[in-house]
């Protein structure tokens, strides 16, 4: 199972075409939104229903609230092989560098890191400080995977649909999944 986790950055359409890019490869996925990825995910989608929000769950094959610090998702002895926070808020990186398991996702990605399982954390943030770049590397240090969502343009992306499939191609090919989303370098 991948884990993927919501937080309250810019580009939550990166956490929602990566869960449909799962789903269209038969992949079982848990999904895990903070508040603050709810409010987001109704800026930038327009997510402003209850309904609307079913939809989003619905496309994981299982949904864990972010709240609930009792849920089975935040034990070492839950079965997942990967944790995917996209986008991944500075409060929410902050949280995981130095360990301070709030809430579900920075519990499931202490979980990976303890348990060496995959981590990937794709931050939303810019310009970046000191504190911010120090607490990536203390994830990476630690085997975490630290993907911006810098996306290239060497693919000649033609509108912000291809720009998001490059990040969620290459979210795909850190975990070892071949995908096809996105024109590699130097590629016809």
């Amino acid at each position: 199972m991948i884990l993927v986790a919501i937080t309250g950055a810019s580009g939550v359409i990166y956490g929602i075409e990566l869960l449909k890019a799962l789903k269209d490869l038969d992949i079982e996925t848990g999904l895990l939104i903070s508040n603050p990825g709810k409010l987001v995910l109704n800026y930038e989608l327009g997510i402003d229903s209850e309904e609307k929000f079913e939809e989003i769950k619905n496309l994981a094959d299982y949904y864990f609230e972010a709240s609930e610090i009792d849920s089975s998702v935040n034990s070492g002895s839950f079965r997942f092989e990967s944790v995917v926070i996209v986008p991944c808020s500075m409060k929410t990186l902050s949280a995981i560098a130095n360990s301070y398991a709030s809430n579900s996702i920075v519990r499931v990605a202490d979980v990976a890191l303890k348990e060496r399982r995959d981590l990937v954390i794709v931050p939303r943030e810019t310009p970046l400080r000191t504190a911010h770049l120090e607490n990536m590397l203390r994830i990476s240090k630690e085997g975490g995977i630290i993907l911006p969502a810098m996306p290239a343009f060497y693919h000649n992306p033609e509108n912000l649909e291809d720009m998001t499939q490059f990040i969620v191609g290459k979210i795909l090919d850190v975990l070892k999944i071949d995908n096809n989303l996105f024109k590699r370098w130097n590629k016809s």
